[in-house]
């Protein structure tokens, strides 16, 4: 049986699930689960697809980004290797074969 956490408001020991949602017996507090594990985590990027990148991942670009200060471009589904996630605008830093280190916006790419 898996150790439920405490509530987030009172500290309760006695939470317990109801569907989806955990909820406290003394202060009738309830929250998710899934908003739990994202707010242990603080700094989340997400793919366009909307899964959850980590620092080393592979990604794949989704469509032609031009470089800026050359007339070339990165193709869609070049494939980048082991990624920096950086607190951002450009929240992707990463070494792109052929083009060097840059910054890429994390709704441009997906997971590979």
């Amino acid at each position: 049986m898996s150790e439920l956490s405490p509530c987030p408001v009172c500290q309760s020991p006695y939470t317990y699930q109801l569907d989806s949602l955990l909820v406290c017996p003394e202060c009738g507090h309830e929250w998710s689960s899934v908003e739990e594990a994202t707010a242990d985590e603080g700094f989340v990027v997400k793919d366009s697809n909307s899964n959850i990148l980590r620092d080393g991942d592979t990604v794949v670009t989704i469509k032609n980004l031009p470089v800026k200060g050359t007339s070339q471009t990165v193709k869609a589904g070049t494939k980048v290797k082991n990624i920096r996630l950086v607190d951002s605008d450009h929240n992707i830093d990463c070494k792109i074969e052929g083009f060097g280190a840059m910054a890429l916006k994390s709704e441009f790419v997906k997971k590979a």
